[in-house]
C-alpha cells in the first residue's frame, strides 16, 4: 500500500507530549502508511520544534490557535488521507494494523479512535467510556480522540474553522458516517487529575452544551482556560 496519510499535530510547548506521541507513529511509517509529519505550531519556546526537526516533520508556523493551526497544518498537507492528532495523545501499538484495514476496506468513512487515558482507576474508565458512548450515539469525538479522515471529505466539509475552542466538535458536525475504528487513542489525564475527574467532565459538556446553543467560541475558551 502506497504512503497515503499525512499526519498533522498542532502544538504549543508541547514537549512532553511529542516526546511520547511520535515515537507510537513509527508503526506507521513501516507500514507504509504515513507519507509526511506535519506540526502546526502556535509559538512554542521550549523544545517542541527541535523535537519536531527531529522526527523530520514539516513545520507550520502562525498565531496560537488550535483550529487556526489545524487548518494552516492541513492546507498544507499532501497526502489523500488526513490524521490529525494532538499532541498529548499516544496510538496504542497496533493502530497501524486498524488503519490499514479501514483504508483497504475502500468506503471512505471518516474514523475516530477509542478514547482511553494514561491513567488507572474507575474514574478514568467512567470518563473515557462517557467520551466513546457520546462519540457513537451523537457522531460527536472530541480532537483527543484523534480524526482520520479523507482529503476530499474534509474539504468538502469546510475543514477546521480558525477558532480557539470547539474546532473540532465544528469539523465532525459537518461530516457523516463516521466510524469508530477498533484501537484506542490513549490521551493526558493531566487536566482531569488536576480539576477532578467529574468536575473536569462536566464543565466539559457545559462548555459543549453552551457552544451547541451559540456561544462565542472565543468567549468560551477564555472561561475555559479560567
Amino acid at each position: 500500500m502506497p504512503a497515503e496519510i499525512s499526519i498533522v499535530i498542532p502544538t504549543l510547548n508541547a514537549q512532553e507530549g511529542l516526546r511520547r506521541c511520535v515515537p507510537a507513529l513509527m508503526e506507521g511509517l513501516r507500514a507504509g502508511l504515513i507519507r509526511e509529519l506535519i506540526i502546526s505550531d502556535g509559538g512554542s519556546t521550549d523544545a517542541t520544534l527541535d523535537l519536531a526537526e527531529e522526527a523530520g516533520a514539516r513545520l507550520v508556523t502562525g498565531p496560537a490557535s488550535r483550529g487556526g493551526q489545524l487548518r494552516r497544518g492541513c492546507a498544507t498537507a499532501r497526502g489523500s488521507w488526513l490524521l490529525v492528532l494532538h499532541a498529548d495523545t499516544l496510538l496504542e501499538p497496533g493502530w497501524a494494523d486498524v488503519v490499514s484495514q479501514h483504508l483497504e476496506a475502500g468506503q471512505g468513512h471518516p474514523a475516530y479512535f477509542r478514547l482511553g487515558f494514561d491513567a488507572v482507576g474507575a474514574a478514568p474508565k467512567f470518563v473515557a467510556g462517557w467520551g466513546n458512548l457520546r462519540s457513537r450515539l451523537f457522531g460527536l469525538p472530541y480532537g483527543d480522540q484523534g480524526l482520520l479522515i479523507r482529503q476530499r471529505d474534509y474539504r468538502a466539509a469546510s475543514g477546521y474553522p480558525d477558532q480557539p475552542l470547539m474546532e473540532d466538535v465544528a469539523l465532525v458536525r459537518r461530516l457523516k458516517r463516521l466510524v469508530p475504528l477498533r484501537a484506542i487513542a490513549r490521551t493526558s489525564a493531566a487536566r482531569y487529575q488536576k480539576d477532578g475527574w467529574l468536575r473536569r467532565g462536566a464543565r466539559n459538556l457545559w462548555t459543549l452544551l453552551r457552544y451547541a446553543l451559540g456561544a462565542d467560541p472565543v468567549q468560551l475558551a477564555e472561561r475555559y482556560r479560567r
